[in-house]
């Protein structure tokens, strides 16, 4: 590959200051194929044995990424034909973009931004840690990569959450001292990438360090403004160049003592800088010392850590006992599909109609007035007006991908093997045909599935189900 003559330089210079890290094998590296990887969903993986069998069953071996767990090397790319992908089960993700979230560590009862979110990885992960208990903001300045965030984060069916288009200032003018948790991946002149994208050395040519470094110091700012005592930010790139990383941190620390380091040692497959370095405390992955692109890593703690799980005082517990008709005519469909057990846990939070649109929300959502909104709360489904003037309740994609199997009735769940034909009609939006062994009800609502895990619902009558599953994500 040919280089940078700048980016060449650059690295010279750093590794003649820093003599822990081998030159030898570095330039070399960017001559080899970029590694590939799927993480799986935390929210709807239970085993690693089911992984194994999972991973089985897409032609690929088990070979974990150390430093995420739910996170494997594949030699195939991730395809987009695959029902596992649509039903949420994994993730498509560079192995050393699996770093960040893992390091973050969010936990149920917290609120927890993700300040550059698209297309959502990160933010998935976050999500699927916290576990439908607490706040998770992700936030996209791009609008056009919002609708990729939105798309994504739906798919992975975490609930709790908002999606913002906003910068980050705004969002300190507006929360300040709010969140408990803050992940920076920041936008960076992407050196870690030239392996991986075509595009990446010429978007360095255009927008490199110098362009990069002010962006990142703005964001890290506002993000300081944003943050509770006791605290963290984890702030990562893709990048090697160090006025992006090791520096931007120890100029960030400068102006702010109050934040300082915590190392994590028990992360492995990694380079742990360590005392004498730029910056001791902070992780890079060097592709020709680990199996990932180039990134840096830091974890930094604003005062003493706390274990803050401020969300508490945030979130509506149960649904109030006066509901209005859309409540009503959502709970009457969906009860249709889901078990006593699985109807109590949906109405644990408040209903509110936008428009068409029903929202289920765990949060008062007044607490983002001023800003712009993407999404908030968990897209229940839209109230359909008929020719006959009555109306009619329609249930999201996104809150089929929320259910778990052990919330939907038996008689109303449709598992369909990866070798049951039915499964790829039913991605492309055909009537799907029902067979007695199915053993499910004459009629009314049912979810599809690949095995235990939802898809999407369809309208059974007889021995047909009417597809139900949104054109935008069909099979073409």
């Amino acid at each position: 590959m040919n280089l940078p003559e700048d980016f060449i330089n650059e690295m010279n210079d750093f590794f003649s200051r820093q003599k822990d890290v081998p030159l030898e094998g570095f330039y070399e590296s960017f001559d080899k194929e970029p590694l590939k990887g799927i993480r799986f969903s935390r929210s709807k993986i239970n085993s690693t044995e089911e992984e194994h069998r999972l991973l089985k069953g897409l032609g690929e071996e088990a070979v974990p990424v150390p430093w995420c767990s739910g996170g494997y090397y594949t030699g195939n790319e991730s395809s987009g034909r695959e029902a596992l992908y649509h039903a949420g089960v994994y993730y498509p993700q560079e192995p050393s973009a699996m770093l960040p979230a893992q390091v973050m560590a969010a936990g149920p009862g917290e609120i927890v931004l993700d300040l550059c979110a698209a297309p959502g990885g990160k933010a998935c992960r976050l999500g699927e840690d916290m576990h439908g208990e607490g706040l998770l903001v992700a936030n996209e300045i791009s609008f056009e990569r919002s609708k990729a965030l939105l798309r994504n984060i739906e798919r992975s069916g975490i609930s709790g959450l908002v999606i913002l288009n906003e910068t980050p200032e705004n969002i300190a003018g507006k929360l300040p001292s709010f969140f408990d948790k803050i992940l920076i991946d920041a936008p960076c002149s992407g050196e870690g990438m030239f392996r991986r994208d075509s595009g990446a050395v010429k978007s360095y040519m255009n927008y490199g360090p110098k362009v990069c470094v002010p962006l990142q110091e703005s964001i890290l700012e506002a993000a300081g403004k944003c943050l509770k005592d006791g605290g963290s930010i984890v702030y990562s790139t893709c990048t090697f160049c160090v006025d992006e990383d090791e520096n931007q941190i120890l100029s960030f620390i400068s102006r702010h003592p109050e934040f300082h380091v915590k190392p994590h040692p028990e992360i492995t497959g990694v380079t742990h800088a360590g005392e004498g370095s730029f910056l001791p405390g902070s992780m890079r992955i060097w592709p020709h010392l680990s199996n990932g692109d180039g990134h840096f890593c830091v974890h930094l703690v604003k005062g003493e850590e706390k274990d803050l799980r401020s969300a508490e005082e945030l979130l509506i517990k149960s649904e109030e006992k006066r509901r209005d008709k859309n409540t009503e005519a959502a709970l009457g469909v969906l009860g249709e599909v889901l078990s006593g057990e699985g109807l109590e846990k949906l109405m644990q939070g408040r209903f509110v109609s936008h428009g068409t649109g029903l929202f289920k929300m765990t949060f008062d959502e007044k607490i983002f007035k001023g800003l712009k909104v993407v999404k908030t709360g968990l897209y229940v489904g839209d109230i359909k007006p008929l020719k006959s003037g009555k109306t009619v309740f329609e249930p999201s994609n996104s809150i089929a991908l929320a259910l778990d199997r052990k919330s939907i009735r038996d008689d109303s769940y449709l598992a369909l093997s990866r070798s049951d034909d039915r499964l790829v009609k039913y991605l492309r939006g055909e009537t799907i045909p029902i067979e007695p062994d199915d053993g499910l009800k004459p009629s009314g609502t049912i979810l599809v599935g690949i095995d235990q895990y939802p898809l999407g619902f369809a309208k059974i009558n007889g021995n047909t189900a009417k597809n139900m599953y949104p054109k935008a994500w069909r099979l073409i």
